[in-house]
This record gives structure tokens, sequence and C-alpha cells, in this order.
């Protein structure tokens, strides 16, 4: 271990002095550049608005970029001169030398008449028409940089905006718009607007029937001589514009290839066609029913072309998942002689029955699995409509691994059967829908067996019935109102008797549960948006169990509600989860995740049915503390090597990680998680176990560690080291445990790190 720690050491240390170093190789007449310094009107007093954004944004336009450096240190530099020059142009020291490491920038490579230039015209589109920028160079010690003196000048703003007076055609679109104009009097003169509103005017000439107008046909011509610092702005159409852009064009036939591929283009075109509504179908072979198109296809035959319909059309028909190929061709009659175009829409199916493998990871509070190997059959179009049938197969895992969770591994085997119409199916209602979006009606059965460790088994039948629909790219719905749980249980250890002796609390565990209810869950993320330096995700569900069947149900013996002899569960349970992900830079990301769930049960329930309960510890939850061995409350479980299934009604949990890139498809992570879960109502066989708002802060456990990742984009191996600095079953005062952390101590190291393995990241 000492060798080790002196070999490390050793390393860091040529690493330093090579990095610091960083100009020993440098040939004689070579300098070292060091980076881009901008100076904005430094012989004058005088501030520009956002001076300091300004400057950066400037620095970041000057090429080439200097050396990549952390904490001062040009550490990739340091590796290159480190290792020097292989004998071969392969092997491990080359490839240490040019992919950990990198060439000196020098000098030689910079262009300053090129960055003047660059500078100049990003000024002059932010407004400083009068702006003129002079480049320098400085050097020292080997060392040189480039100084780029900056002067602005005013910046300009607008004073007038004049756009077409025509009152026919294009002219009186634009003027009929004129309320949604990007450009304002008295704003700043910027490039950037009058870009996106030429774009804007072209969206609502699009969607007029424009088909063949650009933006390019657009002209804003500015006046800087009226004084002041301000131009008058003139919005024209140019005289080349052609004549197809300047005319609206309508739709006239509508033809559907729904199974095209080159190799057959002749037959299908040659082909009889099927007329329904206003499209022509050519498919011979029946692969679809006609009607599927009347929610794909939204134009219309002898209305104006619109870039809404075109681009609603293209989502549907790419969103449906049944076609690999899509394309929408619009031709004029005519070669542009008149104004109708034809549509011919040519779509390519996907394979009829493809088979797929997964592995993915699951961060659910109420979910017995941390990762998940899948196995899924799917077969599509099953009845001519875009229908898809998943049949899958499934093993997860969550381990844990340190001397006080050994043999708590839970292990799950689950097999599916789910079948998705392409559509709502209402009994008495035909619901529509219009946007880009395809609702889908879902009915699934499912069947889990979930082993944990050598106590019991769970097995649990599941149905349910219900419709997913997004309301954007943003948002979706799922709402279930049929869902169907029946769950038994077995006990798998050696001694039965022994094991519910010493813990009375599993019996309750291992009762039979009749779940009939119905759920509604809402997802928000702007996680596509990959350009955002900050995104979000935002899930809140909503369940009921016996709500409606209870007004049914019969009572048994016992005076409890039943179906088929089982008493059914009753409760209501809510759920939030919110997350957020900051980009500090390209390759360093700060994730938070803000957990919290609350259940409610009544009736012949005194709690919440076990698997709706939430559970705290684990791989993708708080990771300091053994999978669901924390809580409830200040109780602590007192045998946690055989029985650790602790549960409540109510959680809350907080979640940060800060994650970087280190080398290739190596990331790290630096985290800390707190939270815990109480009863709703204190359970006297578990002292401290109830829930009361006003000391949940201080009953909060909290853990961190460090994680190491290998991602590579399709798949996530994970490894997080946790220990705990707060324990909350200690007494109050003594819950903070910074002060007994020792690395060195192999009783501590046995009885506090937990090493954590997953696939996926934990949120």
């Amino acid at each position: 271990m000492k060798q080790q720690i002196k070999v490390s050491l050793l390393i860091l240390i040529c690493l330093i002095w090579g990095a610091c170093s960083s100009t020993k190789n440098l040939k004689p007449g070579q300098n070292l550049y060091v980076g881009a310094e901008i100076k904005i009107n430094p012989d004058s007093s005088f501030r520009i608005d956002d001076q300091k954004d300004v400057k950066r944004t400037l620095e970041s336009k000057t090429r080439p970029r200097p050396n990549k450096k952390l904490l001062g240190i040009k550490f990739k530099l340091g590796m290159y001169n480190l290792v020097g020059e292989p004998k071969k142009p392969k092997g491990f020291r080359h490839w240490l030398r040019n992919k950990l490491g990198e060439p000196p920038v020098l000098l030689s490579e910079v262009n300053l008449n090129y960055n003047n230039a660059v500078l100049e015209s990003y000024l002059i589109s932010q407004g400083y028409l009068q702006s003129d920028v002079i480049g320098d160079t400085v050097v020292k010690d080997k060392k040189a940089k480039a100084i780029y003196t900056v002067n602005t000048g005013n910046r300009y703003k607008i004073s007038s905006i004049t756009f077409p007076k025509d009152s026919m055609g294009i002219a009186n679109i634009i003027r009929n718009h004129v309320d949604q104009t990007l450009l304002k009097v008295g704003d700043n003169y910027d490039l950037d607007v009058f870009k996106n509103e030429r774009i804007r005017i072209d969206n609502d000439l699009k969607e007029a029937g424009y088909f063949y107008f650009s933006p390019d046909y657009l002209i804003l011509q500015v006046d800087s001589t009226i004084g002041k610092n301000l131009v008058d702005v003139r919005l024209r159409v140019k005289d080349i514009a052609p004549d197809a852009g300047l005319k609206p064009y309508t739709i006239n036939e509508i033809n559907i290839y729904p199974n095209y591929t080159l190799r057959r283009d002749s037959v299908l075109k040659n082909a009889t066609p099927e007329v329904y509504h206003d499209f022509e179908i050519y498919d011979p072979r029946k692969t679809f029913k006609p009607n599927l198109f009347d929610r794909l296809v939204f134009f219309k035959k002898d209305e104006l072309y619109n870039r809404t319909d075109h681009n609603q059309s293209l989502n549907r028909m790419v969103n449906i998942g049944a076609f690999q190929y899509v394309k929408a061709d619009f031709v004029p009659l005519d070669s542009f002689k008149n104004n109708k175009l034809d549509l011919s829409i040519y779509l390519t199916p996907l394979k009829k029955n493809t088979l797929s493998f997964s592995a993915t990871g699951t961060s659910k509070s109420n979910n017995f699995v941390g990762s998940e190997l899948k196995l899924t059959q799917t077969t599509r179009n099953l009845f001519r409509g875009a229908e898809q049938l998943d049949v899958s197969l499934s093993g997860g895992f969550e381990t844990q691994i340190s001397g006080q969770s050994k043999g708590l591994n839970s292990f799950s085997f689950t097999t599916e059967a789910k079948l998705t119409f392409p559509r709502f199916i209402v009994p008495f209602f035909n619901p529509s829908n219009t946007n880009a979006f395809i609702p889908k009606t879902i009915g699934s059965v499912s069947y889990q067996l979930l082993s944990r460790g050598s106590n019991y088994n769970l097995n649990s039948i599941k149905g349910e019935f219900g419709y997913s629909w997004k309301e954007n790219m943003y948002k979706e719905h799922t709402f279930n109102p049929i869902s169907v749980n029946y769950v038994t249980s077995k006990i798998t250890a050696n001694n039965p008797d022994s094991l519910l002796q010493a813990i009375p609390d599993l019996r309750r565990v291992l009762e039979k549960q009749f779940i009939i209810g119905s759920n509604y869950n809402f997802t928000y993320t702007n996680q596509m948006e990959d350009k955002r330096r900050n995104n979000i995700f935002f899930f809140g569900g909503l369940e009921t169990g016996g709500n409606v069947w209870g007004l049914f149900a019969n009572k048994n013996g016992a005076g409890e509600k039943a179906v088929l002899g089982v008493p059914i569960t009753q409760f209501v349970r809510l759920e939030a989860d919110v997350r957020d992900y900051f980009k500090i830079t390209r390759n360093i990301i700060w994730a938070n995740r803000f957990n919290v769930g609350y259940g409610y049960a009544y009736g012949n329930s005194p709690s919440l049915p076990f698997v709706r309960q939430f559970f705290a510890g684990g791989s993708n939850d708080i990771r300091a503390f053994a999978a669901r061995s924390l809580g409830p409350g200040t109780y602590r479980v007192p045998t946690i090597e055989t029985y650790a299934d602790q549960s409540g009604d109510v959680k809350v949990m907080f979640n940060t990680e800060l994650r970087f890139k280190l080398i290739s498809i190596l990331h790290g992570a630096l985290f800390a998680d707190a939270g815990n879960i109480w009863l709703r109502k204190e359970d006297p066989l578990k002292p401290g176990s109830g829930f009361d708002f006003k000391d949940a802060l201080s009953e909060m456990a909290v853990g961190t560690g460090v994680g190491l990742r290998v991602d590579a984009t399709i798949f996530v191996i994970r490894l997080d080291v946790a220990f705990p600095i707060r324990k909350p079953y200690l007494a109050p005062g003594n819950r903070w445990v910074v002060d007994q952390i020792d690395f060195g101590n192999k009783t501590w190291r046995k009885e506090n790190i937990i090493y954590n393995i997953g696939i996926g990241y934990p949120f």
C-alpha cells in the first residue's frame, strides 16, 4: 500500500514538473502561446453594456485556443513533454503522448489579421458599427500572448422600422403579423435579431401556402447616416425573388405508398390505387388499413399548403414506430406554371418482427432492482393498424458490497406482454388528437418474481389498461384507469418459524395483497435540448387503490372488504421527483435530485401495501447505507445481515453529484445523498418511526462518496464508493459522525464503506 502511494506521488510530481516546464522542449525561435487578452476602450472611461460578457465572447472567438489546463496547470502539455518522442508511431507510449497529452500551441499559429477581422465582424453584428480592433503580441520567457485592443464606439439603436405597404399577397401577410415582429424601436442593432425576423416572416408565409418562399428573399436595409447613433430599418422582398416563391400553393393529389422500396418503385407507381377520402393509396399487399392515414396525414385536397400540417404529418409518421423510412415529396403541377402541388408520401415499414437486448438502470423508490438486463420480442403492425406487441423477459439485480450488508442482494425475473394501439380507444367516445405526437392505448400483463436474498420470494401478477400521450415534446401523460396487482409470497429461509419469530414485522411483508386501482403520471423534461446549459426533469405520480372497487366489494369473515377472498388495499399514494442537470463546462455536469413521496392508507389498510411503500438506501438512493436498511425515522433494524426491508409511508431524499470526464469513456463523480423514510403513524415496535414535520430535518441521514463510470453512450457501468457522515439512528447531538472517519482503520472501513455496482446513472 505504501509503495503504491509512493508511485502515485512520484507520477503526480512528474506531471506537475512537466507541466510547469512547459517551454523546456521548444526549439530556438519558438514561443508558447498562452492565450488572448481583450482590452475594451482602454483609453477611455466609457464602459459598454455587459462589458464582461462581451469581453468573454470576444476572447472565445480568437484562434488558436491555448493548451488546456486544470487549476492553472497544463497537464496535457506536461504529459506530452514528459513522455517524449516515441520510437514507434504506435504502442502505449505513442498513445500516452498523443491521446492523453497534446503538443504545444505556438505563437507562429496565431494570425492577428484574421482574428482582428473576426472580432470586428462580431462587434458590427452587435451594433457597434464604428468598432475597430488592433492585435499585437507580447513575448516573455518563451511565453507569448495576443493582446487585442478594441475601440467599440457607441452602439447603434433602431430609430424606425418600415414594412412593405402593398395591400396584396406577401406584403399583406407581413403587415397582418407586424404585431409579432422581433424588431422594436429603441432596441439595439443586432444582426441575429434581423436573421430571426426573416425566419419569423418566412414561417408566417409558409403557413399561408408560400411553399417555395425562402428567408433569403427578404432583405433588411439599414440606414446608419441619420445621426445620433441611430439606424432606420426597411424590410422588403428582393427584386430577384423567383415567381415560384411569390405565390401560394394548394394541395392537388395526395399519393401514399405505405410499403415502398426502391426495388418496387415502378411496380407500385403503376399499380391501381385504393381511393380513400382524399388519399390515393398504393398498397397492393394491403399492408396497412386505409383509415390509419386519417391519423397520420393532415393535408386535405384543394386546401392551402401550410407548414404546421407538413411538420405534424412527418412527426406522426416517424413517431408511430411502424416505419423505417419516411419521405414527403411535393412536386409542382406543370412545372411552376400554376399554383398546385402533388404530394407523394413514401413509407418503408420496419421489419415485422425484431429481437432486442437492453441493459438499463432504475431509480424508482419502490423498486427492488437497481439494474436490469432485458430481452424483447417486438411484433409490429399486428392488426394492420400499426399496433405493436412487445413480449419481454428481464432479469435484474441490486447489489452492495460491505461488511454489514453481505447477503442483501436482490434479484428479479420479469416477463411481460404489452400491446400498444396508436390511438385512443375509449368506449362510447372517439376523442380527437391533432398534435404532432401519436396518442397510445396500452394494455399489459406481467409476472414478476422478486428474490430477497435467502429470506423470501415475492410473486407479483399485474395487469393494466390505460393511455399515454404527449402534450408536446416536453410534457407526457400516462393514465391507467384500471390497474390490478396480486402479490403472494414464500419464505425461502431454512427455518421459516425461527425467521418469523426473530422478525415479527416480516409477517406483514408476506401477506397476500390485492391492489385494484388507478394511477396517473406526468413527466416534463427538456433533456433532449443539448444546447441548454441547464436541463430539468420532473416526474409526478398519483396512485389510488380500492377507492371505486371498495364500494362494490363484499366483506369477508374478518369484516374486511375483499375480492375472491383476498382483502383489497385502500390507499392514496403521491410521489414527485425533480432533477436538475447544470453544465458547468462541456465535460463537467452538476446533477441534483429531490424526491418526495407520501402515502395515506384507510379502510382495510393500516399502512400502504408493502410493494407500494417507500424505501431508503441502495445503489440508486442514499448510497452510504445498505439497500432498504435505513429508517423508518430514527429506528434502526437490529439484524441488518439477516433482514433489511425497512419501508415507510413518507419519503424525502436529496442527491447532489458532480460528474466529470476523466479519460475517453471513463468518467468520475463526487456525490452526497441525504434523506430518510418514515411511517405516517408510529409503530410501537419501531420507536422513532413516526413522521413529524418539525423533526424531519434532524432525522435525515447523510452520506457521501466518489464514483467511477464507464460511459460508452449506449450503456453505463457504474461503481460508487460511499460512507455515512450522519446517522439518524444515533442519539440527538451524536448523529454527525464526520469526526469518526478513519480510512486507515479496518474496522471503520468494514462498518461504514459500501460499494455500489449498477448499470446506468443513479438519476
